[in-house]
């Protein structure tokens, strides 16, 4: 079981002396990757979807980890998640080709579609076709990364004629990861990626989306066993629980603190070590 630490980002490592101890903490005590969340911008006042207040600092996920990386050595990466269909992919694919060349190849590209209108709104995204822009931006950005020649024709980005470098480390390109907990989720995951990430779920959630994973997997002939599921669990979890996600078919737990500060992150990554990494 790899054990992750999420919110490198957001919340206190918001502020750039806490990211860097954490990360160096977290790396220390044998996390195995870092995951930033994502929203450019939040509804104000909140309302339902919305799942924090408005004035919740996040730092820019590719920002974030750059400055990360040149704290640690090691630790992967990862954004958990990019709202692909509010961003433009050609320059998406240029910021995340530098972060992964920075980082010595450390990046792991968590995709997501998005759920807040307001959000789309306010950039100036179309909240429509989320999924089938997703899909197009990624391929678009793969083209970016892995062909001597980029070009992509598609209903939503095209180009020809021109090159991005420096390409990724990471070739044909960094990991993927797909978040969401829907069929289309599972689907995008099955067929377009490394892994599939579940936010704030219990075992029973869990074992619901794996099922869903598990029937993705089996509709395009993939074997599941070749899919890597990552979680981000509910409340606090032990070694006797992190067993029971790793017996579903979970092999990463991307851990969410409920710390306020400095100091009560790094005893959170302390308390992981003792209680969960070492007995993993």
């Amino acid at each position: 079981m790899k054990i992750a630490l999420f919110g490198i980002n957001t919340g206190p490592c918001a502020n750039p002396g806490v990211a860097a101890a954490v990360a160096r903490a977290a790396e220390d005590a044998g996390f195995e990757s870092l995951w930033t969340g994502e929203h450019i911008v939040l509804p104000e006042p909140q309302v339902p979807p919305s799942p924090v207040p408005a004035d919740t600092p996040f730092l820019d996920s590719a920002i974030a980890l750059a400055f990360v990386a040149a704290h640690t050595q090691n630790v992967r990466l990862g954004t958990g998640i990019i709202i692909l269909p509010q961003r433009n992919p050609v320059v998406l694919a240029k910021e995340l080709a530098s972060l992964d060349v920075l980082s010595s190849g450390r990046l792991i590209f968590g995709i997501g579609i998005g759920y807040l209108r307001p959000e789309f709104a306010a950039i100036g995204a179309p909240f429509d076709h989320k999924g089938a822009r997703t899909e197009e931006f990624l391929a678009a950005m793969i083209a970016l990364w892995s062909m001597e020649k980029p070009q992509y024709k598609g209903r939503f980005v095209s180009f020809s004629g021109i090159n991005a470098m420096p390409r990724p480390v990471q070739q044909p390109h960094p990991e993927i990861v797909f978040g969401g907990h829907s069929p289309h989720a599972f689907s995008r995951a099955a067929r377009l990626a490394r892994g599939w990430f579940g936010f704030a779920l219990d075992y029973e959630g869990t074992a619901k989306c794996i099922e869903g994973l598990k029937r993705a997997c089996d509709a395009i002939g993939r074997d599941f066993a070749d899919l890597e599921v990552s979680v981000t669990p509910r409340g606090r979890i032990d070694a006797e629980g992190a067993k029971r996600f790793a017996d579903l078919g979970v092999s990463r737990l991307i851990l969410l603190h409920r710390a306020r500060d400095r100091d009560g992150i790094l005893e959170f990554i302390h308390q992981t070590e003792k209680n969960l990494i070492r007995k993993t």
